[in-house]
């Protein structure tokens, strides 16, 4: 697989799907509270998507090399869960911290997004943990623009997170991304400057870095999805999708809900 370049229309439509992936999160925020079950959210989005949308859940019934078909229609992993969190009739509880990961295919093109939530008043530990992983993933995004390299982001990500105390998830990471789920390159959330794939206005890809509070080893489940830290520490995740311009960056999947960019991000525009 090679990386495709896209065009206007193929842009506009990847827009689209990227608006709409947001604002299944939107939709799903007020409903993020102690008592729910990550079961309720998963058929809150599925409804949403297919009867609101007109969108296709495309998590559901994904089945890459090797997997099991995955049963839901969103991820949800909750706490130490790194990703790919299967929603199950376990309620959420005061002080959680979940990560709601959506992707949903709009006429045929991706839009991939995800969020953390803090469920309730969380400990100082687990919000310092989130906002430092939604600052990493800005700093990696803030790299983007023809001629830098994908390791420019990987190294931006890395650099910014260990200096702070934690550590990069290196078994998974951001992909190129439109009429296909996952296509080339992948992106890596660590690495070195000046190395591996340059980039080309018109690529489209995500950039999710996952970032423990503890050590970055893994453990997978035996349910074949579920991935979870191996140390039992916190782990959080945050996801955009970015299309590289003729001059920088702009971000797919916005929408009237998400988080406003970090100050450093906004200072700079």
């Amino acid at each position: 697989m090679s990386i495709t370049i896209k065009t206007g229309a193929e842009i506009d439509a990847m827009r689209l799907a990227g608006r709409l992936a947001s604002e299944v999160l939107d939709y799903l925020t007020p409903f993020v509270k102690p008592g729910v079950t990550t079961d309720q959210l998963d058929k809150l989005a599925h409804d949403y998507m297919v009867e609101v949308q007109g969108t296709i859940p495309a998590p559901l019934n994904y089945a890459p090399g090797g997997h099991s078909p995955y049963p839901k229609s969103i991820c949800t992993s909750v706490n130490h869960t790194i990703c790919h969190g299967i929603p199950n009739d376990r309620a959420l509880k005061q002080g959680d911290i979940v990560n709601l990961d959506i992707t949903v295919i709009k006429d045929g093109w991706h839009g991939d997004t995800s969020r953390m939530f803090v469920v309730g008043e969380g400990s100082i530990a687990a919000k310092r943990l989130c906002n430092l992983t939604y600052e990493a993933m800005w700093r990696g995004i803030a790299k983007v623009k023809p001629g830098v390299r994908l390791g420019d982001i990987g190294n931006a990500i890395q650099t910014f997170v260990e200096n702070q105390g934690f550590s990069v998830v290196r078994e998974y990471c951001g992909h190129g991304i439109g009429q296909r789920f996952h296509e080339d390159p992948q992106v890596l959330h660590y690495g070195r400057a000046g190395t591996l794939e340059e980039l080309k206005a018109g690529m489209t890809f995500t950039i999710e870095p996952m970032v423990n509070a503890g050590k970055r080893d893994i453990k997978a489940l035996p349910d074949g999805w579920t991935i979870v830290t191996k140390d039992h520490s916190l782990s959080a995740q945050w996801e955009h999708t970015v299309l590289v311009t003729e001059t920088g960056y702009e971000v797919l999947t916005l929408s009237a809900g998400s988080p406003p960019p970090p100050a450093f991000i906004t200072a700079q525009a």
